[in-house]
């Protein structure tokens, strides 16, 4: 006779076994109506699983993310149903859930086409109305593999040799067609309900490795609502124009090659939006009370292996053999840089919170078809601290932490910022006991701040538990930008210690720090969360002059002159092309402020402006101009 504890405390008792079902029809008509799937301890489940023990059960509906992620699970199994039906001899291999959708990878040699796609779409919408019923069975491991081989579905064979011998081969049903997946499921294909589309299709290797066959990936999103569904196709239109590689060429910021995949090439402006950024960053850090290091991007191997660095990102490192066979490698964080610092010249216990910043260029080997942009690259600026302290001060510094980076986030006009605390992953170093500690002192410090956070189990960094910080953009999309870690074990592994008041040598503890990120990464944020229209303090070319004809032209030049003084960012066009043609090329530009000038501007020392995405002009005292626009030109301004 199992018990069932809800999670509201309550337990329900059966007289013999019980489906999810079951227990969701005792609490509530409407709930069983709504059921999608259940937790038993923890473990996702099918709905019709049958419990018969006591355990704790959660029942979740489509507003659940867990039930969200069910929708979109058996939506990818429909894709595929799909597929097969209307192109036989197709073979699938992988579809997982991702974020806002799913996608599966089939083994085709015609290419699919965006006709194919409506065609798919279609009979998913047809397989849905026919409700096929779900259903779920174990295989011999040997049985599963000679089946899918007959039926020439050789990479899902693959996949079944590849499992654990100890692990269930599962298989789902959805009337005949079947497919391995542990699950869950729902019950029926008519659950899914009709709010999803297919995006759209692009080449994938077998299993990530571009040594394998290549394979088609068809991508999709799947909602609860036909609201929802219509929401998030308004967002992803939206993103599209907001695509910071395209807005990155139109403003002649920077641009990528070939010869060095995933590295910037940063043009003018760019390089400009990157240094104000850098400096704006400095400006914060030193009233804080950081300083301010460089350290070397080739390092011996031997440091790497001593932090634990070599053991989790070797095979992510470039290095180099050098004629004397010792092994380098570019340092892919500045983390062991800064303890070595560190121990140069002897530390006290007074001089510890000790905090020290680097905006140190990291690189790391991702695969090619992982670069996106700015978004994903393999050579990068961290703006990095690390912060040294004692035991004691760990809470008080993370607050401090914490502080700034939402200071600084404001600053750059993001308000909606949410917590992840993430705790001791599988692969690691340092004892439990020192995990303990710092995970206790991090959550201790995460709880100070009042604000929301949620918790990612073994999500944490191989040397300690952080905290994510995750931004909201103006389209309602999430990135997990800032970091921080509380690390009890490199400093100990690479011999950092101070002087306790008692005399004793002690090992301080080590606060990871970053409040972009990635530079990179966090321009190509900024650029889509503003659609390339920064706030007038950051943008990298602030103004342009323009004289309406040449006869204006020294005027412009000495209104451009007065505003680079005021310490403005700004440009002159004297290019013989008539004005429309200009307000149109630096529009598409994103400048801020064109500042015309004509007969009226000579006679009254004035300039007239015209704002972005405004046909509306105003002209200004040149004083009372460089008066205005300097004041906001900064941060708490804006």
């Amino acid at each position: 006779m199992p018990i069932i504890k809800l999670p509201d405390g309550n337990n329900l008792d059966f007289p013999n076994k019980v489906t999810g079902l079951n227990v969701a029809e005792k609490i509530s008509k409407s709930l069983a109506k709504q059921a999608i799937v259940i937790s038993v301890d923890g473990e996702l489940k099918d709905l019709d699983y049958l419990i018969d023990k006591d355990c704790s059960v959660k029942i979740f509906t489509s507003k659940n993310p867990e039930g969200l992620e069910t929708i979109r699970h058996d939506t990818a199994h429909v894709l595929a149903m799909a597929v097969q039906e209307l192109f036989p001899g197709t073979q699938v291999t992988i579809g997982p859930v991702i974020e806002n959708g799913f996608y599966y990878d089939f083994a085709r040699k015609e290419s699919f086409t965006e006709e194919d796609l409506i065609k798919i779409e279609n009979r998913m919408k047809e397989i849905v109305d026919r409700n096929e019923i779900t259903r779920r069975e174990v295989w011999d491991r040997n049985k599963a593999i000679s089946h899918f081989k007959k039926k020439g579905e050789v990479y899902k064979a693959e996949l079944i040799e590849a499992i654990p011998e100890r692990e269930d081969v599962s298989i789902y049903f959805h009337g005949d067609w079947h497919d391995l997946c542990r699950g869950p499921h729902l019950s029926s294909t008519g659950k899914i309900g009709k709010y999803f589309k297919l995006t759209k299709v692009s080449g994938a290797y077998w299993r990530g490795d571009s040594n394998n066959e290549m394979l088609q990936r068809i991508y999709g999103t799947s909602w609860a609502t036909q609201k929802d569904l219509e929401e998030y196709l308004k967002r992803i239109e939206e993103a599209e124009k907001r695509d910071h590689r395209k807005l990155g060429k139109e403003m002649n910021l920077f641009h990528f090659r070939e010869e060095s995949p995933g590295s910037v090439f940063w043009h003018e402006k760019g390089w400009a939006l990157f240094q104000k950024l850098i400096n704006y960053m400095k400006m914060k850090q030193d009233v804080a009370g950081y300083k301010e290091i460089n350290t070397p991007e080739v390092l011996d191997r031997t440091l790497w292996e001593k932090s634990g660095h070599w053991e989790k990102f070797g095979a992510n490192m470039y290095t180099s053999t050098t004629p004397d066979e010792k092994v380098f490698a570019i340092k892919p964080m500045n983390c062991p840089g800064c303890v070595e610092v560190f121990n140069q010249g002897l530390k006290s216990y007074k001089d510890l919170p000790l905090k020290m910043s680097e905006f140190g260029k990291v690189h790391r080997y991702e695969p090619s078809g992982a670069l996106h942009g700015l978004l994903r690259v393999r050579a990068f600026t961290q703006d990095d601290a690390h912060i040294f302290c004692t035991e004691e001060q760990i809470t008080d510094e993370c607050l401090t932490v914490t502080n700034l980076i939402l200071e600084i986030y404001k600053d750059l006009g993001f308000e909606n910022v949410i917590l992840k605390y993430s705790d001791r992953p599988d692969l690691r170093v340092g004892d439990d006991s020192v995990w303990d500690k710092a995970e206790a002192a991090l959550l201790q410090a995460v709880k100070a701040t009042k604000l929301e956070y949620s918790i990612n189990k073994g999500e944490g960094a191989f040397y300690g538990p952080k905290i994510e910080f995750v931004l909201r953009d103006a389209i309602g999309r999430d990135w997990q930008c800032g970091t921080l870690q509380v690390d009890f074990n490199l400093p100990s592994r690479l011999g950092a210690s101070y002087v306790d008041k008692d005399g004793s040598k002690k090992i301080p503890v080590m606060l990871h720090r970053a409040l972009f990120g990635s530079l990179e990464r966090f321009i190509g944020i900024l650029i889509e969360h503003y659609a390339g229209k920064f706030p007038f303090w950051i943008s990298p070319l602030q103004t342009v002059v323009i004289p309406i004809s040449e006869e204006f032209d020294g005027y412009a030049g000495e209104v451009y002159k007065k505003i680079k003084e005021a310490g403005i960012s700004s440009a002159v066009d004297l290019k013989k092309q008539n004005l429309n043609y200009k307000i149109r090329d630096h529009s598409l530009a994103k400048i801020p402020l064109l500042l015309i000038c004509g007969k009226k501007e000579v006679d009254s020392n004035s300039v007239t402006i015209r704002r972005l995405d405004s046909n509306k002009q105003e002209n200004m005292d040149l004083n009372l101009f460089l008066k205005t626009f300097s004041a906001l030109n900064k941060a708490s301004s804006k």
